[in-house]
């Protein structure tokens, strides 16, 4: 049975679900995303210390700056694809971007292909279940295009520019 949490946010953004197996984070999502309602029902209310240190992380992000440690966590049924997308995620520094194709490229290199699919990258960047923490957010569509988010794209936004990102409006 997962343990959940609940994180107030600062008023421009949704409020944060945080999700444990007891031991270490397992899922970060803003309240209203796909994957919180089904947690919200079968998860046990805990003030567990992986919550109070993911809080305090969070606190120091909302604050806005890139906090100096990292939460506890682990990715549950992470395929090794995926995987490789969330450590390139993780390399992307506060109030910086990267495009799923420059993503791909990476991959395709690490790989010795010629190319990968952008839209598969789109689909593991989707599939993260630790938002913020894995900067999903930051990934952005070709030349800095504001694409979709899992987390709702006024999130997306309002993370954004916490981080004195610049980017296009135009949704995609």
């Amino acid at each position: 049975m997962p343990y959940i949490s609940l994180y107030i946010t600062p008023s421009s953004f949704d409020n944060l679900l945080l999700v444990s197996d007891g031991d270490l984070l397992t899922g970060l999502h803003f309240i209203g995303s796909q994957k919180t309602e089904e947690l919200m029902w079968v998860g046990e209310k805990s003030d567990l210390p992986i919550f109070r240190e993911t809080q305090r992380w969070l606190d120091s992000y909302f604050s806005g700056r890139q906090p100096d440690f990292t939460p506890r966590y682990k990715l549950e049924n992470v395929t090794p694809f995926r995987q490789e997308v969330s450590d390139i995620m993780c390399t992307i520094p506060f109030g910086q971007t990267m495009t799923y194709g420059e993503i791909a490229m990476q991959i395709a290199r690490r790989h010795g292909m010629r190319r990968m699919s952008a839209q598969a990258v789109g689909g593991a960047v989707g599939w993260n279940p630790i938002c913020l923490i894995i900067p999903c957010h930051r990934v952005m569509g070709s030349g800095g295009q504001l694409t979709g988010y899992g987390g709702g794209i006024n999130n997306k936004i309002a993370l954004l520019e916490l981080e004195g990102i610049d980017f296009q409006r135009d949704v995609t």
